[in-house]
């Protein structure tokens, strides 16, 4: 549909445009076979369920964006009872810290991928966010240029989705 984000062999597709972004470095595996660490994207309709941004860089990107602070951390340790959850330091098991140094999350759109009710080791914190670089794939996101992620994120509405197909 025209406001699903569908990610296709030449590039992420939303709104009648096509942007160039990169995906795991694992590539695209069927959602069964994705696992904690793979690098994977998993394929799939993932809802996207919210927005996170860094208020010291940069404005309110949509309504309903939450700031990231700098306690902020995603838990991708499938032992930890908030595994694929946003969570704040201290913070005792394995995560991601949210507030990264480069601007690679300055901006996020997080996915339902494994969410709300995570299965330990099953995949976390998969995002659409800023490239490293072009071409640069993920740990197992999806991710755009800052230009194309900042012309996206007010854009999407309580409906869209991330369609990642089997095959790309």
């Amino acid at each position: 549909m025209r406001h699903d984000l569908v990610v296709t062999p030449m590039g992420l597709r939303f709104r009648g445009r096509r942007f160039p972004c990169t995906v795991g470095r694992g590539g695209i595996v069927p959602g069964a076979a994705k696992r904690e660490g793979d690098g994977a994207t998993p394929a799939g309709a993932h809802r996207i369920v919210g927005m996170l941004y860094r208020p010291d860089r940069l404005l309110q990107p949509a309504e309903g964006a939450r700031p990231i602070g700098p306690p902020d951390l995603w838990s991708d340790d499938p032992r930890d009872e908030n595994y694929n959850h946003l969570v704040r330091a201290p913070h005792g098991f394995g995560h991601e810290c949210l507030r990264r140094a480069d601007p690679m999350y300055d901006l996020i759109l997080i996915t339902d991928w494994n969410w709300p009710d995570a299965e330990p080791g099953r995949g976390s914190a998969i995002f659409i966010h800023q490239w490293r670089r072009p071409g640069a794939p993920t740990e197992g996101c999806v991710a755009l240029s800052r230009r194309d992620l900042h012309w996206i994120a007010p854009r999407i509405t309580p409906r869209t989705r991330l369609i990642v197909p089997s095959r790309t």
